[in-house]
């Protein structure tokens, strides 16, 4: 049936509810004559008589029944769904997927979200571990993070973390009997914990910065891992050395669980930015973005 049939089976609907040509072009806003002609148009079309008309009401037959039976529930679903979105703009309500590494959504997105989520019940995260250059709009994501350095220019970003400062360590165990490297080059003569990226199937090269020299090497040893906190935790197993974000090893080198090396090499990157891809955010999306952003 053609798409502009469907508002006579609403007519169709409220005619056989209400038994009466009257009552129901009332409540359609059309006039009975209209109505009662849609109504015989509707019949053509099926090629059945739905409706049994007398001068003083309406009644189904049993065509109409069978029609009406399966009509109305339908149009029942979808007014309720068409109130329930109209409800979204005004009430914070939906899930918002979001992918991250797996160090921002631990140290950044979920201690921020917290609040906001004990706050509003019917809004629902849900966090994909990711640390592929994922294109949210094809893998039906809201929003994304990445370092600010990262972000795609046709996107809209708002910086929610300061900047990334990443260390070298190992553990005691392991830098017993080896002497730390002085420069970055001298991490081939090194165990190293090694991170895989599964955007261009290979291992991360290490980058390092002093004064205008930046540079990257490419170290071997005996663990590879696709998480961050499973690398720090080789590290404190003394397998080899890591390369991870400076706020996770900090406690563990206060304690002396953990030494750092190349501290003078150590880079910064821009912090971490949510990233989406319309300006015009669903109300559940603009409170996980005012729960992130950075104050001003």
């Amino acid at each position: 049936m053609k798409s502009e049939n469907w508002n006579d089976l609403q007519a169709f609907v409220v005619v056989a509810r209400e038994r009466s040509f009257t009552r129901a072009a009332a409540q359609l806003g059309m006039s009975r004559s209209a109505l009662s002609h849609a109504m015989l148009g509707l019949e053509a079309r099926l090629g059945i008589r739905l409706l049994t008309r007398t001068t003083r009401s309406v009644s189904t037959t049993e065509a109409g029944e069978r029609l009406l039976a399966t009509l109305a529930p339908r149009f029942s679903e979808i007014s309720a769904e068409i109130e329930a979105l109209t409800a979204l703009r005004d009430k914070p309500a939906g899930v918002v997927r979001i992918t991250a590494h797996d160090h921002a959504i631990v140290t950044v997105l979920w201690p921020k979200l917290l609040p906001m989520l004990h706050a509003n019940p019917d809004v629902q995260v849900e966090f994909s571990i990711d640390y592929g250059l994922v294109n949210i709009v094809a893998q039906n994501f809201d929003a994304g993070v990445r370092t600010g350095n990262l972000v795609e220019k046709d996107m809209v970003a708002v910086p929610i973390a300061p900047p990334l400062r990443m260390a070298v360590v190992g553990s005691p165990a392991y830098m017993a009997n080896r002497r730390a490297p002085s420069h970055p080059r001298e991490l081939t003569e090194h165990r190293c914990i090694n991170l895989r990226l599964p955007t261009l199937g290979g291992l991360y090269a290490w980058d390092f910065a002093r004064d205008a020299q930046e540079l990257n090497v490419r170290v071997q040893g005996q663990a590879v891992f696709n998480n961050t906190f499973l690398m720090l935790q080789a590290a404190l197993d003394g397998i080899g050395l890591a390369y991870v974000p400076h706020d996770l090893v900090a406690p563990h080198v206060d304690a002396g669980r953990l030494i750092a090396v190349l501290e003078d090499w150590w880079p910064s990157f821009p912090g971490y930015h949510l990233y989406y891809a319309s300006r015009q955010k669903s109300p559940a999306l603009a409170l996980v973005v005012n729960a992130l952003k950075l104050a001003s």
